[in-house]
């Protein structure tokens, strides 16, 4: 039976929904845990990036565990767990606000909150993307990743800001609480979903290590250009607050806000151009945003870089994902969505504390420049990357 356009994109955003719902539980404390470390808790830059650093490393250690669930039984069962876990990383987000007068105590409780975190975006991944390509067909691959990004970065930029609105205008314990609530929603409706029975054909069996191997080259490039992202997500607002300007926040607005118009606009051209294409246009154009933060001396213009740093940034990850799945049989597409969006965690893992000890020994002006040069270095590799596929192409 064949399927219209529009019918393939509304069943795609009732599988991404859930990860939108996941996503903006991670996103309610993303602009607020940073400051509340740093400055309600008094501890330093490094001890904040490496606590909000704890819910990526989760996140990679979960990736391969919910590829073989989502290849074996189903994306079902992995959403459904993860939900859990935002619902109960909302509830010890709670002790955490509530013990604030006993740092090390409040700490540590935040500590099992970021690997609860961490945990349930494992979980949550890529299995709405593989739930949409069980039912669609590998043919809306592109779109899927696309939607799915979508759903994330838009989730954390309603999510960031509203959290810090609400602890400006209500409380800290106000924000546990709704993060507990998205959670055991998602939960709720993730369970209204048909679940999707496996039964694809018999294929060679290949370990996770192997897959792994294979979207590697691909990988390494989404985790250079993922420092720019990272570098935002975490320190923005404390570099805000070193320069004593007004509501960080903003700019992981306006980086989600482009990024989310980036893949509505150009959510063909990977299919016309190819991943390579326009994963080295992209890189080029995140490099750029970085710079223009780097050196901005105004919040207006860290605005801007933000808001290229987005537009970059927002179809690395479709652009080389779609390279990354070729790599590997059908049966094997859950664990290589998987063991691909693990270069992703280890991005974002080793952001915040590599980010926190440079603001600590060379100072907050220093995270932006590093960070460009990080995400330059993506961009060369995918030229790289795109040179030897051309060579290989020629006669």
């Amino acid at each position: 039976m064949t399927i219209s356009l529009r019918e393939v994109s509304q069943k795609i955003l009732g599988y991404v929904s859930l990860t939108f719902l996941g996503y903006f539980t991670i996103g309610l404390s993303l602009a607020t845990l940073p400051i509340f470390i740093h400055q309600t808790l008094g501890f330093n830059t490094i001890i904040a990036g490496l606590v909000i650093s704890v819910q990526y490393i989760a996140t990679f250690l979960l990736r391969g565990y919910a590829g073989k669930i989502v290849d074996t039984k189903g994306p079902k069962i992995s959403v459904l767990r993860s939900m859990l876990f935002f619902a109960l990383s909302g509830l010890l987000l709670l002790l955490v606000f509530l013990f604030r007068s006993q740092p090390l105590l409040s700490l540590g409780l935040l500590l099992i909150t970021r690997l609860f975190t961490g945990i349930g975006e494992g979980l949550v991944g890529a299995s709405p993307i593989n739930w949409a390509l069980m039912e669609l067909g590998d043919e809306h691959a592109a779109k899927a990743i696309s939607f799915n990004g979508i759903a994330s970065y838009g989730a954390l930029a309603i999510g960031a800001p509203l959290g810090v609105l609400m602890v400006n205008h209500i409380n800290y314990e106000a924000l546990a609480l709704l993060t507990s609530a998205v959670g055991l929603l998602g939960y709720f409706y993730c369970r209204t979903k048909t679940p999707y029975q496996v039964a694809r054909k018999k294929a060679e069996k290949v370990s996770f290590k192997r897959v792994l191997l294979l979207v590697a080259p691909f990988g390494i490039c989404l985790a250079l250009g993922g420092l720019g992202f990272g570098s935002i997500s975490t320190f923005m607002t404390l570099y805000y607050e070193h320069f004593n300007w007004q509501n960080g926040a903003a700019c992981l607005t306006i980086f989600g806000v482009f990024f989310i118009l980036t893949r509505l606009i150009f959510n063909k051209v990977i299919d016309q151009y190819g991943g390579l294409k326009v994963a080295l246009v992209s890189l080029f154009v995140e490099t750029l945003g970085l710079t223009v933060i780097a050196v901005a001396m105004d919040p207006l213009w860290t605005l801007l870089g933000a808001a290229l740093t987005g537009f970059g940034f927002s179809l690395v990850f479709p652009a080389l994902g779609v390279e990354a799945i070729k790599r590997v049989d059908q049966s094997q597409q859950g664990s290589a969505l998987a063991a691909y969006g693990l270069f992703i965690d280890i991005s974002l893992g080793i952001t915040g504390p590599l980010i926190g000890f440079v603001a600590n020994n060379m100072g907050m002006t220093a995270i932006y420049p590093f960070s460009t040069i990080m995400v330059s270095i993506g961009f060369a590799v995918v030229g790289n990357l795109l040179y030897q596929k051309r060579r290989e192409l020629t006669p």
